[in-house]
Order: C-alpha cells, then sequence, then structure tokens
C-alpha cells in the first residue's frame, strides 16, 4: 500500500464517493467514523484530519465507552486501536459482530505491537476487515476507511 503525499484531502470527490451512502440515522452523505484510541493526542489527530477530509467523526478511549456508542451511534466505519484499555481492540470488535445493529460494520485497526500480526484468524474472527501498522500517516488512514467503506456499500442489497 502506498501512502499518498500533499496536503488537505479533496473534499469534492470524497462527497461523490459517499454519495448516496445515507443511511438511517445518518441524514448526511458524510460518512461517520467511531475512533477508539487511548492516547488523546492520537485521537484527536484522527479525529481533526479525518473531519478535513469529509468524514463526521466520534471518539472513545476504551473499548466499553466505544460498544455503547457504536450500540447508540450506527457508525459507517470504525477505526480502532487494539490496545486499549478494559476491553480490548479484539474484544470490542468481537463484541460489534455478535450483534445484528453493528455486525456488518467495517473495522479498520491500528497497532503498534507486531506480534499481533502473528494470528491473522484472530483478525478474522474478530471481524476486522483490514490492520494497518503504527506509525501510520492519516493520510493512509483515511484511504483505507475511503476503500472500506467502497466495499461495503458494493456489498449491500440494493
Amino acid at each position: 500500500m502506498r501512502a499518498k503525499r500533499g496536503g488537505a484531502c479533496p473534499a469534492a470527490s470524497l462527497r461523490l464517493i459517499f454519495a448516496g451512502m445515507a443511511t438511517p440515522g445518518h441524514p448526511t452523505a458524510e460518512p461517520l467514523v467511531l475512533i477508539v484510541e487511548d492516547d488523546f493526542s492520537t485521537r484527536a489527530m484522527y479525529c481533526e484530519y479525518l473531519s478535513q477530509c469529509g468524514f463526521r467523526t466520534v471518539d472513545a478511549h476504551n473499548g466499553h465507552q466505544a460498544l455503547e456508542k457504536a450500540q447508540e451511534m450506527h457508525p459507517n466505519a470504525v477505526l480502532t486501536d487494539l490496545a486499549v484499555p478494559g476491553m480490548d481492540g479484539f474484544e470490542f470488535c468481537r463484541a460489534l459482530q455478535r450483534s445484528d445493529a453493528t455486525r456488518d460494520i467495517p473495522i479498520l485497526a491500528v497497532t503498534g505491537r507486531s506480534e499481533y500480526l502473528e494470528d491473522e484468524s484472530r483478525f478474522r474472527e474478530a471481524g476486522i476487515s483490514q490492520v494497518l501498522i503504527k506509525p501510520c500517516p492519516p493520510d493512509v488512514i483515511a484511504e483505507e476507511l475511503r476503500r472500506l467503506l467502497r466495499e461495503a456499500s458494493t456489498d449491500r442489497p440494493a
């Protein structure tokens, strides 16, 4: 995967990509991303960058808070660190998979722990769509979220 270089996201083209993706409870076309990250500065950076890229964001600092927000807000995608306190990222993702209301949400996981990559089946069992290794530039995260949302929108029945 190549990281794009450059400044701000092309908001106009992003709106075209996501046109028609509004779902019940989400009256705007901008997709809602739930960001789960225990480090405040990293969470704030993700929120700010993704907002500039045309995403709406909501954030959580641990897995328990994230699960509550996912069930309440039904985000279009989840961006989660895997090493968060309380309920870790894997447990959080498995909990999403157990609920009909959240099962189809694409999940982008980020981790700085390379040992997590030794067992790929762990990601599949948790319903994680894609994993990126930290440090990961925010433009790569935004591009992966766009890709996952495009794939999810083509998988939905018409």
